[in-house]
């Protein structure tokens, strides 16, 4: 619980942060909030890592739930809900035991391959961990989710009460769907708004019926997470002007707020294209102007998507 004085120095940091960053709108600060897309790992181990590659300077270094708190907990975040970053199995450990003592990780959704053998046993022993929240299926994959023996394996995670989040183009909005009438129960979350370009104008309408078709389903959540990485913009030209990522926001949030819409900055990803202040205020400025539903969008619909847990 916060006490009167904390909640007023959280949303002080916060509407300074605004302030600073370009977007003048100021948000009253939630009791809680939770960024449901960041991703840890650490180069330097003996093993290494299989992403991000050395090629990529400004992410190949150590990042850790400290570097990521310095720059979240001024901004008011109280959480994260962190997203795998490796295919390899054991690093699904890796980060369940950097959390173990980290009650700033509310959850962490893993790497599993739905339809391989072994998949049984690894999500159950995983899921045994109560910060274990649900698997992210990407790119060409998340096709291959509708095949029998791959939807067998959703419904298990549905059965275990975990989640399947998608990071997949605007082709998979309609797999996206499917999976989703095939398993009711299964809570689907859709990553970085599809992955859709955004240059200022309206989306592509292939983009804009795919959303249509998944949020027709109740169990399809959408995380306004990539947007700046949406702009395509390097190295942190990203627009600062929050009208540019509007035509997107709008349709997001005509289809799925006001208790399907989560907030995650996709950091340190995000750090590509703008800091992580500029990337929390665009967020934060364009919920104020929807008053009522802010606290969901920070906090409660990620709970009801993940589950997350409060430590």
């Amino acid at each position: 619980m916060l006490t009167r004085r904390k909640f007023i120095e959280r949303s002080a940091l916060a509407t300074a942060a605004v302030a600073t960053s370009g977007c003048g709108t100021v948000l009253s600060q939630p009791p809680d909030l939770i960024d449901c897309h960041t991703h840890f790992y650490d180069p330097t181990r003996p093993q290494g890592v299989p992403w991000p590659g050395k090629n990529e300077a400004q992410l190949y270094r150590r990042v850790l739930p400290a570097d990521f708190k310095r720059l979240a907990t001024p901004l008011g975040i109280t959480g994260t809900v962190v997203v795998e970053a490796s295919a390899w199995l054991e690093d699904n450990q890796w980060i369940l035991d950097l959390a173990q003592d980290e009650p700033f990780i509310k959850g962490f959704v893993g790497h599993l391959n739905p339809g391989e053998v072994e998949f049984p046993p690894q999500v159950k022993r995983f899921a045994r961990h109560k910060l274990f929240r649900g698997i992210r299926v990407s790119g060409g994959e998340v096709k291959r989710l509708i095949e029998p023996d791959r939807l067998n394996h959703l419904g298990l995670l549905a059965e275990l009460d975990l989640s399947l989040d998608v990071n997949g183009g605007v082709d998979s909005l309609s797999s996206v769907a499917a999976i989703a009438r095939a398993v009711p129960s299964l809570r689907i979350v859709i990553d970085h708004v599809a992955n859709v370009r955004i240059d200022g104008e309206a989306p592509p309408s292939a983009w804009q019926e795919g959303m249509r078709q998944a949020a027709e389903q109740r169990n399809v959540f959408c995380k306004v997470s990539g947007l700046v990485e949406g702009s395509g913009r390097r190295p942190g030209q990203a627009p600062r002007d929050l009208s540019f990522y509007r035509p997107v926001l709008d349709h997001v949030w005509r289809l799925f707020a006001p208790d399907r819409v989560i907030y995650g900055s996709n950091w340190p990803v995000s750090e590509l294209f703008a800091n992580f202040a500029t990337v929390h205020a665009l967020v934060r400025s364009y919920c104020a102007e929807q008053e009522r539903d802010c606290g969901r969008f920070f906090a409660a619909n990620a709970r009801a998507a993940y589950q997350w847990v409060r430590r």
